[in-house]
């Protein structure tokens, strides 16, 4: 893991700890950059939404997502309906098409609202990139980014409800959370450090929906990132206590065992819209049509 996503879990994890500040009554403060809010976009967006090269999708079936913290007497998942999601994360490549025909989201033109000084760091210039990069996943991406690449795709970015039900499944379940291998391999991939470049997308093998990469590659964005803690819903989780993310609301989560899921939600809550790190790509998702649910 880079030092900005170590960063970032750390300020999570404050907000999961016994350290958490005492709010009593008051509320979360609203999520920065959050679903249900529009972004806004940068002038001069030369591509119309749409417009840019469909991506490869695969389908994944209507579930149950499970917050990682329920209220009392709440049921015990939220139906989430079927959608198709990208089969790999974006690569350096694709996003380089996407600055070509939408100039204003280039390195030197985007606006310090929409990203911090690390974005696409890694390029050589607001156009060029190593030629070994091409089908490594993109990083040093802010969501705001991520999110503008997607509606130029005539896609979005998955829900973390979406992104978590895609990613219990390993090559022969849909589900495997309840194999402790599984859990660990994921375990053991984030608390590795960063070495040398990342590896191109898809060289592993796909899960059981034809889906590559969705632990052991990159952290991904999600398109409510930060507000998806406990319902799922991001209009109605801007008011939560903020008492829930202390330590002692970890008695009341879900699955006190699925410490990944802890992780990811950790590193979500340390984020905010501008963020880019190394380690940080994104892939997209796609509502079905309801006859093809």
């Amino acid at each position: 893991m880079d030092t900005a996503l170590r960063t970032s879990l750390l300020l999570g994890l404050c907000c999961l700890s016994s350290d958490c500040r005492d709010v009593g009554s008051e509320t979360a403060p609203p999520a920065t950059a959050a679903s249900g809010s529009t972004a806004p976009t940068p002038e001069a967006v030369d591509a119309a939404p749409g417009s840019g090269p469909v991506p490869t999708l695969a389908r994944i079936g209507a579930a149950q997502h499970q917050p990682l913290y329920r209220d009392p007497g709440a049921p015990d998942g939220i139906p989430v309906a079927a959608f198709e999601l990208e089969t790999t994360p974006v690569t350096n490549a694709r996003f380089l098409a996407f600055v070509t025909a939408c100039p204003s989201w280039r390195r030197s033109r985007i606006a310090s609202l929409f990203a911090d000084e690390r974005y696409l760091s890694h390029w050589h210039d607001d156009l060029a990139i190593d030629p070994a990069d091409a089908s490594r996943p993109v990083t040093n991406v802010s969501w705001f980014a991520a999110r503008a690449y997607a509606e130029w795709i005539g896609c979005r970015l998955p829900t973390t409800a979406e992104w978590e039900i895609a990613g219990r499944a390993d090559a022969t379940r849909s589900d495997a959370r309840d194999d402790p291998d599984f859990l660990r391999r994921i375990l053991d991939w984030y608390g590795a450090p960063a070495r040398g470049p990342l590896a191109p997308v898809a060289r592993g093998p796909a899960d059981v929906h034809g889906i590559h990469d969705l632990h052991g590659l990159v952290w991904e964005w999600t398109d409510d990132f930060n507000t998806a803690l406990v319902t799922g819903e991001s209009r109605g989780d801007a008011g939560l206590d903020q008492n829930l993310f202390c330590g002692s609301g970890a008695a009341n989560a879900a699955d006190p065992s699925d410490y990944a899921a802890f992780m990811r939600y950790a590193l979500r809550s340390g984020l905010d819209g501008r963020s880019t790190a190394r380690g940080l790509g994104f892939r997209c998702a796609r509502t079905l049509r309801e006859e093809t649910r």
